[in-house]
């Protein structure tokens, strides 16, 4: 778990540390990471990994060739010391670039993660790293969607964490790639008598899929972690769940 000076986070196959990150490692994300499916992929893409959370939980359930992106030079060399220090740095790579500009290949990928800037037009915070890392004046909308649309193979998918709020505006962003289709969509709530407050989207290329709805609640009514939440982390936290 994290330390007090919450400078890293262990887990029970690799450690994030984090001091250097502007977002550090949250619940949210890493129910997001044990939820994504990546049993069966070859290579992986992650769009501004951070400290490299995503890349890290998706290593540990697959095989996959993981290529993670980050614009910002701190966030980039605390993911490229988390890969370093991991069971798996031979399959993960980082590439100190926007996604915006990676170049044209023949080489897609079968899964793309992102858990991207959340907010557009909100109150800027006053630390640059976090507005870059939080805001999406630094990947509209429509930029990660056209990233998608260049980067994902046609038998692919790609997974997003949003809140709710930004749902809207993402799925309007690929209304504008034809190939681009709303697979899936995982609610989290904080427990069963509130609102959604996230959503995992699953955006996929293979035809016109019908869309999926899955939901659970962080907490149940009594205040304890949710069944769903201890079986999402029970492979990933040193500590179990109460």
């Amino acid at each position: 778990m994290a330390r007090k000076s919450n400078s890293y986070f262990q887990f029970r196959q690799f450690r994030v540390d984090q001091g250097q990150c502007a977002m550090k490692v949250t619940l949210d994300a890493c129910l997001f990471g044990a939820s994504i499916e990546v049993s069966d992929s070859k290579r992986i893409l992650d769009i501004g990994t951070g400290t490299g959370l995503l890349s890290l939980m998706a290593a540990q359930r697959c095989n996959a060739k993981i290529d993670a992106v980050e614009l910002d030079v701190d966030a980039m060399q605390q993911a490229k010391e988390n890969f370093r220090q991991s069971p798996w740095r031979e399959r993960l790579n980082v590439i100190h670039s926007a996604v915006q500009d990676l170049p044209e290949t023949d080489e897609l990928y079968d899964t793309i993660i992102c858990n991207p800037p959340f907010f557009d037009n909100a109150l800027k915070a006053p630390d640059v790293q976090r507005n870059m890392a939080r805001h999406t004046c630094s990947l509209s909308f429509d930029d990660l969607a056209r990233a998608i649309d260049k980067q994902l193979m046609k038998s692919g998918n790609a997974w997003l964490l949003l809140p709710t709020v930004s749902t809207p505006l993402f799925l309007e962003a690929i209304r504008f790639y034809p190939k681009l289709q709303f697979r899936k969509q995982i609610s989290v709530r904080s427990k069963p008598s509130r609102k959604d407050h996230r959503h995992f989207l699953a955006i996929t290329k293979q035809g016109h899929a019908t869309t999926e709805y899955e939901s659970f609640s962080i907490h149940t009514k009594s205040g304890e972690y949710s069944e769903a939440v201890k079986k999402r982390l029970s492979e990933y936290y040193a500590k179990p769940l109460t």
